[in-house]
């Protein structure tokens, strides 16, 4: 590695944060140059990390009718899409997906809502429930999505035995009025701590692809780190008809590699997974996600949209040499 490659793997294995100029250093790379990035954020997650990924997996156990104006988002209903609307799943088929992800090797399983919030209710008792008896019936990790939280429901999820709660920041706060408008970043960022503040590990990321620069990348990740999360899923857009964003453009496989790295840098010890996008943006370089310093993988389908099968992503997975963490709940 060269010198300056050199010289920001120390720094991130020290606990020092890469600024704004050297984390573009890394986006901006090309050929030999972001190879040798590229070995250095396997060589740290390896340091950090070891030699092993977590897979999670996913339900969308209520569908559409979302009242939130997010430009990427097919399940909006300020959009016209063809997304699937449905209402909350029964706590019967919530556990039996969770079952079904146990036996496919997945440490942890999303139960993912539509909409703002889950409001107290027969809903949030519908979950409360399936996320109780997951968490005793599987080893499998529960975790939930269900928008924005009060103080009162995520003490009332950690409880339940919500190991891990999801919410996305989607963008940097500096690009987050362009593709929301309905709630504020702070609520996004409130709700984190008020996980956080509740006993549950947090998982927090984002999309990358909506027309955010070099520059908003890079703010994205050091918010995260401010705000200690526990892991990131990177997720990059697949652009849905009927969005805003329907004429995007998919990002090249060498600009998801190159944010990959980059947050591998700025969060040498945080759980960093590839999720939604990676079959249409990554292409053929998919299974080079884990030498450019990710640590897991989401499997199955997504909320709208189908993934890849499973025994590819396993023949994947053996492929890079790389071993799948046990289910530890």
């Amino acid at each position: 590695m060269n010198q300056i490659v050199t010289a920001l793997v120390e720094k991130a294995l020290s606990g020092n944060l890469l600024s704004l100029e050297e984390g573009l250093k890394i986006l901006e790379s090309q050929g030999c140059d972001y190879t040798q990035f590229m070995a250095g954020a396997h060589y740290i997650k390896e340091q950090s990390l070891g030699n092993r990924i977590d897979l999670c997996s996913i339900i969308n156990a209520k569908s559409g009718r979302c009242a939130e104006n997010c430009s990427f988002c097919a399940q909006s209903s300020h959009h016209q899409t063809n997304a699937p609307v449905y209402g909350l799943k029964s706590c019967n088929e919530i556990v039996a997906g969770a079952v079904v992800a146990e036996k496919e090797g997945n440490h942890c399983y999303g139960i993912v809502t539509s909409g703002t919030s889950v409001s107290p209710g027969d809903e949030f008792d519908t979950i409360l429930e399936a996320i109780t008896r997951i968490a005793s019936e599987t080893t499998i990790e529960p975790s939930a999505s269900l928008g924005i939280l009060t103080a009162e429901s995520a003490s009332a999820l950690a409880k339940a035995g919500c190991v891990t709660y999801h919410h996305n920041l989607e963008t940097a706060r500096s690009f987050f009025p362009e593709i929301c408008t309905t709630h504020s970043y702070e609520d996004d960022v409130a709700t984190v701590q008020l996980a956080k503040a509740a006993g549950m590990q947090v998982c927090c990321g984002g999309i990358f692809g909506l027309g955010e620069s070099l520059e908003q990348r890079v703010e994205m990740g050091l918010t995260l780190r401010e705000l200690n999360v526990d892991s990131v899923p990177l997720n990059f857009l697949n652009p849905i008809p009927g969005t805003p964003l329907a004429n995007n453009n998919l990002l090249s496989p060498m600009d998801c590699l190159r944010i990959i790295s980059l947050y591998r840098y700025l969060l040498p010890m945080t759980r960093i997974t590839v999720c939604g996008g990676r079959e249409k943006n990554l292409r053929d370089f998919q299974s080079t996600i884990f030498m450019a310093g990710a640590s897991g993988t989401m499997v199955g389908n997504y909320l709208t949209t189908t993934g890849r099968d499973q025994a590819d992503d396993l023949q994947m997975i053996k492929d890079a040499e790389v071993v799948i963490n046990a289910c530890h709940n």
